[in-house]
């Protein structure tokens, strides 16, 4: 059995093959599960919503907490690590994360800041220890092989590899970075362009985006055989 956690993380509540002016990254993410579940109906799927109950973002009392040894904390720490917890713990009993994550201003939406650092968590997914030989921090998630689905969306066009926005993109290569450090890098990526313009560009980029969706969905359930 794959469990899968899929997060949403738009600001918009609606998918766009649902209400006007909705979310691509929801109408990505919903198709992607939907047609696994189909061919894996026994798998489990735990649903979060980040874009419309984001975390608590991280304060000094939180890295205070974090950053005392469990042995030591007091209660009001245990309180304040409670929200970071939950997410840590949905994290870890995953296989498959389908995440839904726009691109806001050249990044990663505010809502999904708060959900990376309320996930990369000394002790719990990555470990530290100022004594260790070279490195002192490491991944702690690198056995679990767990694999990244990133369903994004842009209101420009030509932000991937290559292309002539590629250095300004700052979504995929952030997530990237911050889900490697803690030992999940098997990544793949699907994102919905032209936005802004909307029009035929904006139709034919969604069914593009869509037909990509359904290879990837292909592709994982083989390999999930």
């Amino acid at each position: 059995m794959v469990k899968i956690l899929h997060l949403d993380s738009s600001a918009r509540a609606g998918g766009s093959e649902q209400v006007p002016h909705g979310s691509h990254t929801r109408r990505l993410s919903s198709r992607f599960v939907a047609r696994w579940r189909a061919s894996r109906p026994g798998d489990t799927v735990v649903y979060r919503d980040v874009g419309q109950a984001p975390p608590t973002p991280v304060t000094g009392r939180w890295i205070h907490a974090a950053f005392t040894a469990p042995s030591k904390r007091e209660p009001w720490m245990t309180d304040v690590l409670a929200e970071s917890d939950a997410l840590v713990d949905e994290l870890l009993d995953a296989d498959l994360i389908v995440a839904g994550v726009p691109m806001y201003n050249f990044n990663v939406p505010a809502q999904f800041k708060a959900y990376i650092d309320n996930i990369i968590r000394v002790g719990r997914t990555f470990g530290f220890d100022r004594s260790r030989p070279g490195e002192p921090y490491w991944p702690l998630l690198t056995e679990a092989r767990k694999k990244l689905v990133i369903l994004s969306s842009r209101g420009d066009f030509g932000y991937g590899r290559g292309e002539r926005l590629e250095a300004m993109n700052h979504v995929e290569p952030s997530i990237r970075t911050a889900f490697g450090y803690i030992g999940i890098t098997d990544m793949d990526s699907v994102a919905v362009e032209y936005d802004e313009y909307g029009g035929e560009r904006l139709k034919r980029s969604i069914a593009h985006a869509e037909e990509q969706v359904d290879v990837l969905v292909a592709r994982l359930l083989r390999l999930a055989q």
